[in-house]
């Protein structure tokens, strides 16, 4: 079964930047659509950032937008990154990579991380 392992987590000052990583024990390059959710204490999970199996789309949640940049690492097939810039104290929570694997036979499956944690400071 694939495993995915979040790092990248840490404590930093609102405005700061932090680069997560998941890194999966398969490759993940055409079956696996790859996305980043977060989950801040007493709230539900959410949306943050994804991509598409062939790399070509990404999406992100409004609140992303114009300050994360999730990518997938061009020299290794198993790692997708989440640049966040300008991070805000909002930003806090701990963060989810989840893996949905298309194998184009029933329905795809989801593989979640256990997440790494986020802090931003004011």
């Amino acid at each position: 079964q694939a495993q995915f392992l979040e790092s990248g987590g840490d404590l930093v000052q609102a405005g700061g930047s932090l680069r997560l990583s998941c890194v999966a024990s398969v490759r993940i390059t055409g079956n696996y659509a790859m996305a980043w959710f977060r989950q801040a204490p007493g709230s539900d999970r959410e949306f943050v950032a994804g991509v598409s199996r062939d790399g070509s789309t990404t999406f992100y949640a409004d609140s992303a937008k114009g300050r994360f940049t999730l990518s997938r690492d061009s020299t290794h097939f198993n790692t997708v990154n989440l640049q966040m810039n300008s991070l805000k104290p909002e930003d806090t929570a701990v963060y989810y990579c989840l893996a949905t694997y298309y194998s184009g036979m029933g329905d795809p499956t989801d593989y979640w991380g256990k997440g790494t944690q986020v802090t931003v400071s004011s």
